[in-house]
Formats: C-alpha cells, structure tokens, sequence
C-alpha cells in the first residue's frame, strides 16, 4: 500500500537543507551581485523552507478550493511566462491587508483582502503576473545569494522575516529577528526590479488572454488609496510602491495594444463570495447577501451572490432556507457574461456545497455516494469534492473504495495532507494500527514536521508484524533520522 517512491517529494526539501547547511555550499557571492544566482534546487529549498512557517501560520487559508483556483489562474500566467517548465504554488492568506508576495522557488501568496479589492479577474491576475515575473526573473533570489547568509536556513530564516514586515509595516519591528530587520532595505525590491516585473508580467497577462488595461487600472485605484489611508496604506503598496511613472510605463505600454473585454469566470465571483462569507458572521454574511440580491440596488454577479447566501445560511444552520436557496442556485442561469455554459449546477463549487447540505439534511449514505461519485467523475480535479466523497464513504463503512480513491488521489498529490488524515481515518476504521501511523507518518513528513513523522513510524514499527511493511518502514526511519541528524548539525 506505501511506496518509497512517494516518499521522494515530501523529503526532498529537507535533504536539501541537509545538503545546503554549510557555507561552502552556498554560491560565492564575490563579484558583479547581479550575476549571483542560487541553483533552481537552492531556491526551490528557501520556498520550500519558508511554506512550513508559513503553512503553520493561523493566517494561512487551508481552503482548497480557494487554493486551487488560485493555482489555476496563477497557472494560466505561468503557462504563458518566461519559464513555463518552472514549478510554482499559490495559495491564500486570511489577511485583510491588501497584498501579494513571491517567495524563492516559486511560491506566491495571495491575502484574501487583495482578491476582494479587485473588481476583475484581469485585475487580480494582473498582480499575479507580476509576481510570477519577480520568480522568473530570480529578483529575490538575486537580492538574496548577494549577501552572505552562511546557509540555506538563514536564508530561508531572513525570507520569513520579510514576509513579516511586509504583512505588517508598523509591526515590522517587533516582527523582524536579527539579521532580518537589518537587511529589510537591502531585500526591497528595485525600482529596475519593479519595472521589469510590470514589463514582463504585462506581456504575460496578454498572453493568457486577460484584459492588459486591468493593471494601469489597478494601480491608479492602490495608488488612490495610497494618498488616502497615508500610513496605513495597503502593504502591497508599501512593498511594491507604484509611481508616476510606473503607472505611465504601463499605461503607455497598454495603449498600444487593442482593447477587447474578457469576463470573469464564474469561479472568480464564487470565490469571492465564499471569502465574504468566510470574512463575516453568518447572520452578517446572510444580510449581505439578501440586500445583493434582493435590495433597492441590486449588484455583483446573482449566481455567486446566491451562492454566498446559501453557505451563509448553511454556516448559520438554517437547512430548510439553505435547501431552499440552492434549489433556485442550480435553477439559475449563469447570465450574459458566461455565455458558455448556463448551468452553474454543474460548477464543482456549486457541487461542493449541494453535497454538503445533502450530508448536513441526512441524506443516505447510497444516495450521497451516487451524487459523490458522478461529481468527482465530472471534476477530476476538484479536491474539496474528493475530500467529502473520501469522508462518505468512510461514514458507509465503504472503506476499500474509500481507499482506492485516496490512494489515486496520493498518485497526483503526494503532499496532500488531507488525504494521508483520512487514509489513516480510514485505517483506523478497519483496526489496522500499523497502516494508520504510516499514514500519518507521511501527513505530518508533509507539514515539515520531521519529529512527528518519526514518532508516527516507530509506532507503526511497533503495531504490526507485517513483514514487507516493516522493512519499509524501516527503510524510512533510516532516511528520517538521517535528515533530522543533519539537521541537527547546523
């Protein structure tokens, strides 16, 4: 049932910390900086580094359903980029503040606040493909290898500290450990690095086939909103501070190109309505909702609005409305700007929540697998639904298909948390001990947690007799303890 295989991509960032813990690892910063590079794996490692901090964070948004539209709108752009073999990740951040950042290796986030304040996808995306030409054009990366860090760790260390006063300016004090806060104006982005990421990016957002007006548009509105909130202006701006003639560049550079309108797609306006609803109180998310659709002026996107209103009522536990409301969602038609399809019944957010008041009503365990089954066939790629069909079939006591299913699903996620907890819920259901730590062996060794992972393996060691499966985990303690003795070098 396990493969040492899978175990290759959720170790790999820890054996780099292992390989790169020593100065004479390091690239020789001496010389022009401009020409000092990290190797693609250097770089991918201060990522991958700074996302266990950063996954372990209360801020950050474990919804995978945000997460993976942001991975494919941020994937359209990279697709389209400088570097569209390069690996990137994106993910939300439950942060008012409106801002971005790219890390090494590809990682970018996304605070919720900033996904809220663009009125378009165009112009959502158009911020992404800026971030994404920061990651092409190795801006951090650059910045980074010039000072001389002594390992990858103090790298990944100073990363982090950045990320913190950028988050929160004022905080930034407090927030920033040594040698972070001094080395906060050496790791702000140019105005030659700016430029360039506007430039590149722009020719990125059109060719993904988004509307390029959208980024002159966007800054114009932040730089607004710089000179009226003064001090307490949105950390993007801080970070990513928009001039005159920056705005003029782009602006410029967007005359000459053609203007032809791109609409949303639906899954922008749900998810926009979801992080409303997640960002306020039921009974407030549901008064917002009711005067969007039905109030004196009626506004934004009436799918995604009754939408929002049918997990408002579903969060506050009103099933009977919340049943009532999706029945007139799946009825509903998507409107003139989605010409392409006008059932957004069949949009896997839409799915998602139809399933989650069909469990939360009582429905069968037969018929919610029947519903289940033909939503994860038609949305092969929609993890919440596969999640919630997982937890149905567990709670029918269906464990072999449950398992089959999170082990295809292991095949193409293999650092998926998610599904190695409900592997090993499901191991537990079937009283095998020794499958259910391995499980969760490989669920924390995903989280970066290296000593939870070793505590899981030496209680499978200990709850089972099965032969082969002993000597693959023995084969796993022996490279887990590897790297955490490494580790323990530094």
């Amino acid at each position: 049932m396990f493969d040492m295989k899978r175990l290759f991509p959720l170790l790999l960032p820890l054996f780099f910390l292992a390989a790169y813990s020593f100065a004479g690892d390091l690239p020789d910063p001496g010389g022009d900086p401009s020409q000092v590079a990290l190797s693609p794996q250097q770089e991918r490692q201060i990522g991958e580094q700074g996302m266990i901090e950063i996954r372990a964070d209360k801020s950050y948004m474990d919804d995978s359903e945000v997460n993976d539209y942001l991975n494919w709108l941020g994937g359209r752009l990279v697709a389209n980029s400088s570097e569209p073999g390069l690996d990137f990740e994106f993910f939300a951040l439950n942060d008012h503040a409106i801002n971005a950042f790219a890390m090494p290796g590809g990682f970018v986030g996304v605070n919720s606040g900033l996904i809220l304040t663009a009125e378009t996808e165009s112009e959502l995306a158009s911020v992404l493909a800026h971030e994404v030409s920061h990651v092409t054009q190795h801006h951090l990366a650059r910045m980074m290898s010039s000072e001389k860090y002594d390992s990858i760790a103090t790298m990944a260390a100073v990363a982090i500290a950045i990320l913190a006063a950028r988050n929160s300016p004022n905080a930034a004090p407090a927030a920033i450990a040594a040698p972070g806060a001094a080395l906060q104006r050496q790791l702000t982005f140019t105005r030659e690095h700016e430029q360039e990421a506007d430039r590149i990016g722009l020719t990125t957002l059109q060719k993904a086939g988004f509307d390029t007006h959208a980024m002159p548009i966007f800054f114009e509105r932040m730089q607004r909103e710089t000179r009226l909130l003064d001090y307490n202006a949105p950390s993007w701006l801080l970070t990513h501070p928009v001039t005159s003639d920056r705005i003029a560049d782009i602006d410029n550079r967007v005359r000459q190109i053609p203007f032809h309108p791109v609409p949303d797609s639906l899954e922008f306006q749900l998810v926009r309505s979801k992080l409303r609803v997640l960002d306020k109180t039921p009974q407030e998310a549901i008064a917002y909702f009711t005067d969007a659709l039905s109030g004196p002026r009626k506004y934004g996107n009436p799918v995604a609005q009754r939408y929002g209103l049918t997990l408002a009522l579903l969060r506050s536990g009103n099933l009977p409305r919340a049943r009532q409301e999706l029945e007139l969602l799946l009825k509903q038609p998507r409107g003139h700007d989605n010409p392409d399809n006008d059932k957004p019944g069949d949009d896997p957010m839409i799915q998602t929540l139809a399933g989650r008041i069909y469990r939360a009503e009582g429905m069968s365990h037969a018929k919610l697998a029947e519903f289940y089954r033909a939503a994860v066939q038609a949305h092969p790629l929609h993890r919440a639904l596969a999640y919630d069909y997982a937890e149905v079939l567990i709670e029918g006591r269906r464990y072999d298909e449950a398992l089959k299913l999170l082990d295809a699903r292991i095949t193409t996620h293999p650092n998926d948390v998610r599904l190695y907890e409900l592997q090993a819920r499901t191991y537990a259901a079937l009283d095998k001990p020794q499958e259910e730590h391995h499980a969760l062996a490989y669920a924390r060794i995903s989280n970066g947690d290296l000593r939870g992972a070793i505590e899981q393996l030496e209680l499978a060691k200990q709850s089972g007799s099965n032969y082969y499966q002993l000597a693959v985990i023995d084969n796993e303690l022996k490279e887990f303890r590897e790297v955490a003795a490494a580790h323990g070098k530094k």
